[in-house]
């Protein structure tokens, strides 16, 4: 059985405190209004406590003083109790407190009765979300891997990923059989809504190269809307255009059902399989194969543990 693999924690996460009091009456999340028409559009950080690159990105967006040119422009920390408690030492032990804050964003879960620390978050949250027109939500991912843009299932979720245009590879897909996903949310995960959203796996979690994609995703994200000043964008995105966006459509995921899940070999994350069939891992005595030629290994996990999710299947698609 392939061991997990341990990556270093090049990083250091970023002091919120002055961000806490905010101007929303939710802590963590301040609202900036430039005064003239447009939408409202919100970037996320810290769904995942242990995910560094998002906060990064948000203090780096405060120091500057970064205002939208029209509309309005949230920038909020969420799940603030996982992140507050994360220690490089033990850098995945901050994932969450009790469940996953990217896995409740049902409306019936969040109107429940059910409590945790990520519910009672997500609740005092949910009336700015709301209010959100356009969500990017900066995520980081356990594998060192190529950076991955998350638009979901609906076609308004490619078409937006293709606009915004970075990073180089976007995912479609239907999210987690474990709970539905902040991206998903409500009118986001509407094909008759005008709200959309995207979620950007920006690099390994704690690797420098995700702090660079995590800044040009955002900024690339905003310039959609007009909503950031031209001459800042120029200072801080490449002047040469990224590559030519590559979609893979997702078909199919495994949902782990036993204690011994295992891969057959360390996957980190894009790798293409090219024969239908291929054993890629056992579930119990189960084998894994992989459904058709040329399928592509999205998202592997490293927590191997049952009603979570294994690996996703996938196929590049025009």
């Amino acid at each position: 059985m392939p061991e997990k693999i341990a990556y270093p924690v090049e990083i250091a996460a970023p002091d919120i405190a002055p961000y806490r009091q905010g101007n929303t009456g939710v802590d963590y999340v301040t609202t900036l209004d430039s005064g003239r028409p447009g939408p409202h559009v919100m970037i996320a950080a810290v769904v995942h406590g242990n995910e560094l690159c998002g906060p990064i990105t948000l203090d780096f967006l405060f120091r500057n003083e970064v205002r939208p040119r029209r509309g309005k422009l949230t920038l909020g920390f969420l799940n603030v109790a996982a992140f507050l408690a994360f220690d490089p030492a033990r850098p995945e032990a901050s994932r969450w407190i009790d469940e996953d804050f990217n896995r409740v964003w049902d409306v019936g879960v969040l109107e429940g009765p059910r409590d945790s620390v990520e519910l009672r978050r997500a609740r005092a949250i949910r009336p700015v979300i709301d209010t959100v027109d356009y969500l990017l939500d900066l995520h980081s991912m356990q594998h060192v891997s190529a950076p991955l843009m998350l638009c979901g299932p609906l076609e308004k979720g490619r078409r937006f990923a293709r606009e915004v245009g970075f990073p180089e590879h976007a995912m479609s897909d239907a999210g987690h059989a474990a709970g539905r996903r902040l991206r998903d949310y409500a009118g986001f995960g509407d094909a008759a809504s005008p709200k959309n959203a995207l979620l950007v796996e920006c690099g390994q979690h704690w690797a420098t190269e995700s702090i660079g994609v995590a800044r040009e995703t955002t900024l690339r994200f905003l310039a959609c809307f007009d909503m950031i000043d031209p001459a800042f964008l120029a200072r801080h995105v490449a002047v040469a255009p990224p590559p030519k966006q590559k979609m893979i459509e997702v078909t199919g995921r495994v949902t782990i059902r036993t204690e011994s899940f295992r891969f057959t070999q360390p996957f980190t994350g894009l790798e293409v399989i090219d024969r239908a069939g291929t054993v890629i891992g056992w579930d119990g005595d189960e084998e894994i194969r992989t459904p058709y030629d040329g399928c592509v290994i999205v998202m592997p996990s490293q927590r191997l543990f049952p009603g979570q999710t294994a690996v996703r299947f996938g196929r590049l698609i025009d």
